[in-house]
């Protein structure tokens, strides 16, 4: 199916301007107080000497501050801080980082921070400070404590899952609601009830399910790595669900970043777009990457403060990365029906071979077009209601009526899509009331 012409997002829709480049900052660089066993970053402390400080220094700080608005065409500013974990950095290093923003902003600029975090370290000083200067957050949490504690261990071998519990309720708190990151593995894969019922019961806004594509030393796929179809029967379970009963009280941004591209907009997640490479990786030692999953020798454009951010982005390098996203498709991606919605997925996972033989192939192929297939239908239908000027809740409406415009319908006596062996009516339509 071709991408529908372009329509008018309401008010609060997904269809957020974006800056012309990001950067995910590192200040702690790679280290990290948990050691997940899908990890992918952990190992780049090895790209360091062995007596490597991992804090950004002062002097990099500013460096980097100063770069990125002088880069922004404003007035608003998007910082993004990411690790490992980078509230090893400290609070006083955020403390720094507000101060040399409010330093170089122009008159009228702004700046919007995020901070991705795993939670455990979070008190009511972290808390306070990250209301007063409006941080949005990021938290990542596997699910339920049986499916999050297989994965997310500490250095020791602990679970962590009541520790990233404890930094949700802080957050709270305080005022702010953390968007959630729930990487999509093979322990979460088997269980997507629990892991979406676990978010429901929290009353999560938001949420993203993350593939998990890890290579071992020898080439080989890791185990806790998500198979395609795997992860294309997760989220089409879920999605039933969603679509009948959860539109508009929970977002999941697999669902609704669909949604945006279905209806002819481009993706704002760089996994969905034709090209890629507005979005830097920044270690603690000012090192600029093209790209978070590609911090290698090979890939790194510059380093703070002797070059600017600016140039990097644009240098002919970095240009060329980003192009080779949509020039080194192959053959049977150029063909898909729903190449329009994946694009060839990441590049960092285009490591299998196509159908034909082509090589250069994303491993999650099969599982992208199983799941673009599963919701094509009710995306067409919620675009239509979304051009007509209606709100895509009223299709919970629609396909519980059975005026579903062609979509596929659940009588009120068949089994729920949920899986859970009651009927419909007795199930997620009555929860729905």
């Amino acid at each position: 199916m071709p991408a529908g012409p372009d329509i008018q997002w309401p008010a609060g829709s997904l269809a957020v301007a974006g800056e012309p480049f990001m950067v995910m900052a590192k200040p702690a660089g790679p280290q990290c107080n948990l050691e997940c066993n899908y990890c992918y970053y952990l190992e780049k402390e090895s790209l360091f000497p062995e007596a490597a400080r991992f804090r950004m220094s002062d002097e990099t700080l500013r460096a980097y501050i100063s770069s990125f608005i002088s880069s922004s065409p404003g007035p608003i500013v998007h910082f993004g801080w990411h690790g490992g974990e980078p509230t090893m950095a400290g609070l006083d290093f955020y403390r720094k980082a507000v101060a040399l923003q409010e330093e170089f902003l122009p008159p009228g600029w702004t700046a919007l921070n995020n901070l991705q975090t795993n939670g455990t370290l979070l008190d009511d000083r972290w808390g306070s400070f990250l209301a007063r200067h409006r941080f949005s957050v990021g938290l990542s949490i596997d699910g339920p404590a049986f499916t999050h504690d297989a994965s997310r261990l500490d250095k020791a071998g602990r679970p962590s899952h009541q520790r990233v519990m404890r930094g949700l309720q802080v957050l709270r708190s305080h005022g702010i609601d953390p968007d959630v990151l729930c990487t999509l593995n093979a322990v979460t894969a088997a269980h997507p009830d629990e892991v979406y019922d676990f978010f429901l019961g929290e009353a999560v806004k938001w949420v993203q399910f993350l593939p998990v594509v890890k290579r071992e030393d020898d080439g080989s796929i890791s185990p806790h790595s998500v198979a395609p179809r795997a992860m294309a029967d997760f989220l089409n379970h879920i999605f039933d669900r969603w679509v009948r009963s959860d539109v508009g009280r929970i977002g999941v941004q697999n669902f609704l970043e669909s949604l945006l591209v279905f209806s002819g907009r481009p993706a704002n997640l760089c996994v969905m777009s034709e090209t890629c490479g507005r979005v830097l990786a920044m270690e603690h030692d000012g090192s600029v990457y093209s790209c978070d999953h590609f911090v290698l020798p090979s890939h790194r454009l510059g380093t703070l403060p002797q070059d600017g951010l600016g140039a990097m982005v644009e240098s002919a390098t970095q240009l060329s990365f980003g192009l080779s996203k949509k020039e080194s498709l192959t053959g049977y991606c150029r063909s898909c029906p729903y190449l329009f919605a994946c694009n060839g997925g990441c590049p960092k996972d285009r490591i299998a071979v196509s159908p034909d033989g082509e090589p250069g192939h994303n491993l999650l192929c099969e599982g992208y077009r199983a799941f673009f297939e599963h919701i094509d239908p009710y995306m067409r239908r919620m675009v239509a209601i979304m051009r007509r000027g209606g709100q895509i809740t009223s299709i919970m409406d629609e396909l519980a009526q059975g005026q579903g415009g062609g979509v596929p319908v659940v009588g009120r006596n068949e089994p729920c899509p949920c899986g859970s062996g009651k009927k419909y009516k007795n199930c997620h339509l009555r929860l729905r009331g």
